[in-house]
């Protein structure tokens, strides 16, 4: 029986969800998705898409493409630089469509709806949009575009499963030996290699993660108490101490604050 394929992403897209809004002239500009044409062709083959994950909303971007040439623009929100996911990108991803063909197959139905203007269409496109995103997550795995960062992390078969393990459930009290049989791999073996791919040790990809999602669940108005059971702190003491070491004020002053970044 052939072993069950392991699902790298549903947990961050649970947590971060993705949303495109489609721009028109003259809004390219603020826009941090493109594809864009080489030639002309109709099944759309000579495309490439470019991708700027750290882009600021009133940062201009330098196009290296003629604006004539552009096919869609759109601005794609992946939940801003606390997704783990966008920290690990770099500044401009550029992949032509034709090197996968599940990214382009998608990206062809996305440019025919964006192409036709039927009825209903922008809210086609944008939903086409987030799928295409998607999609190019799983190539920038699969394809191993990052040298280290969790994707490269996600790349790898055994460092993988115990990262979507952490992903999945933060609040299981579980050791280091504990992730490193789930990767399949000695404790010495799992922590070198996770060191080395995904640029931070076992504990603080953790603790990182952790922290994150209570930031997120703070921002939706989670009481204390819920959330540091929630992402996996023994008392809320505990994650007091951890939330001050990594944004420099407490839980309760965050709320009290109103800061929402």
């Amino acid at each position: 029986m052939s072993e069950e394929k392991l699902d790298r992403l549903s947990a961050l897209i649970a947590q971060f969800q993705i949303e495109a809004h489609v721009l028109t002239r003259p809004d390219y500009q603020q826009g941090n998705f493109f594809i864009i044409q080489e030639k002309q062709c109709e099944d759309y083959n000579a495309c490439r898409l470019f991708y700027y994950p750290h882009k600021a909303m009133d940062e201009v971007v330098e196009f290296p493409f003629p604006e004539e040439k552009m096919l869609v623009a759109a601005c794609i929100d992946t939940g801003g630089n606390s997704n783990p996911v966008t920290l690990a990108l770099p500044n401009v991803v550029e992949i032509y469509l034709g090197d996968d063909k599940a990214l382009q197959d998608v990206s062809n139905i996305l440019l025919e709806e964006a192409m036709a203007l039927r009825c209903g269409g922008q809210a086609v496109i944008n939903r086409l949009c987030e799928v295409v995103m998607i999609r190019l997550m799983r190539h920038l795995i699969e394809a191993g575009k990052t040298e280290v960062g969790l994707l490269a992390g996600l790349a790898h078969p055994g460092l993988s499963r115990a990262i979507v393990a952490m992903h999945e459930n933060p609040e299981k009290e579980l050791q280091l030996e504990d992730y490193a049989h789930i990767a399949a791999m000695s404790r010495t073996h799992f922590v070198n290699n996770f060191r080395k791919l995904v640029g931070v040790t076992p504990g603080q990809y953790l603790s990182n993660w952790r922290l994150t999602l209570a930031h997120m669940h703070l921002k939706r108005g989670m009481p204390v108490k819920t959330v540091a059971s929630k992402v996996g702190f023994s008392g809320s003491p505990a994650f007091s101490r951890a939330f001050v070491n990594r944004f420099g004020m407490s839980p309760r002053e965050f709320i009290q604050n109103g800061i929402h970044n």
